[in-house]
């Protein structure tokens, strides 16, 4: 993987240096892009494209300085799914190889959801099998008009199981159920409609804007906060609101108040500046 990165406070160290399948570009403010490098064959993956994925996303767990990851596929597609070669090696494994080879995959899903960074999809041409499982599993993911989500699994005699959690929790379990019992082709409006996609753009110039305005729109909040904010999701869905959950919130407020960038946000609001995380 190759990191061009131009300054101190963003770093992203090389865990991969041999490894072409995925890239890690990041800016001097913080955002960081990941982009899947197997365009020859549409960013299918197999088990080298799936552990290099999952290095990139451990190695950007710990950058500092990183606030947003995007993720999106290089030539025009996201992701098409299951290479095929690998799907022909896989029938070939006995249950316990087998397993051993989805925990890997399970392994890399996990540390994606995990990113402390806001999360965004950049997603076109097709996001097939677990290539729609990197949407759902993004908090955010923007797609092309002409996008293309299949969880055809069923087809083969398969199940979409490693990536069922962050499918289900995306669309919930009706949605989930008739998309994976029927295995259909769906465009990009569905896709939206059942939430598995925030946001509908034109075309790749669309997607290039929509990263710049994510981008500047995370800028603008205090790092901590945006962390914090994210594992607020975590911690109250679900929930019963009773007296413990009023109490956390209550809690996680009180602290926010008095932390350095509450203070700082609240002064910079009040003194009509921007905040010192905000730059010029």
């Amino acid at each position: 993987m190759t990191n061009p990165i131009a300054d101190p406070l963003v770093e992203v160290p090389d865990t991969s240096p041999t490894s072409d399948l995925v890239r890690i570009e990041a800016t001097i403010e913080g955002a960081a892009t990941v982009v899947m490098n197997r365009p020859a064959r549409k960013n299918a993956f197999d088990p080298d494209l799936i552990s290099a994925l999952s290095d990139a996303f451990e190695t950007l767990h710990g950058a500092e300085g990183v606030r947003v990851v995007f993720l999106k596929g290089a030539g025009g597609t996201f992701s098409a799914g299951a290479d095929l070669g690998w799907m022909r090696e896989a029938a070939e494994l006995t249950e316990g190889d087998n397993r051993e080879d989805a925990m890997a995959m399970a392994v890399m899903f996990k540390r994606l959801r995990d990113l402390p960074a806001l999360t965004v999809a950049l997603v076109e041409g097709a996001a097939f099998g677990g290539g729609a499982g990197l949407a759902a599993a993004c908090d955010l993911a923007i797609a092309t008009r002409d996008t293309r989500f299949s969880f055809s699994e069923v087809r083969l005699g398969l199940i979409p199981a490693v990536i069922s959690p962050y499918v289900v929790d995306a669309i919930g379990p009706r949605n989930a159920r008739a998309l994976f019992a029927t295995g259909r082709v769906f465009d990009a409006a569905y896709a939206e409609r059942v939430g598995l996609v925030s946001e509908l753009v034109a075309d790749a110039a669309g997607l290039t804007a929509a990263h710049d305005r994510i981008a500047a729109e995370v800028m603008a909040c205090a790092p901590g906060a945006l962390v914090d904010a994210k594992r607020l999701v975590d911690d109250v869905f679900g929930r019963e609101i009773d007296h413990d959950l009023m109490d956390l919130t209550a809690r996680r407020i009180a602290a926010a108040r008095v932390g350095e960038e509450g203070q700082e946000g609240v002064r910079a609001f009040l003194d009509k500046r921007k905040a010192s995380w905000a730059g010029e």
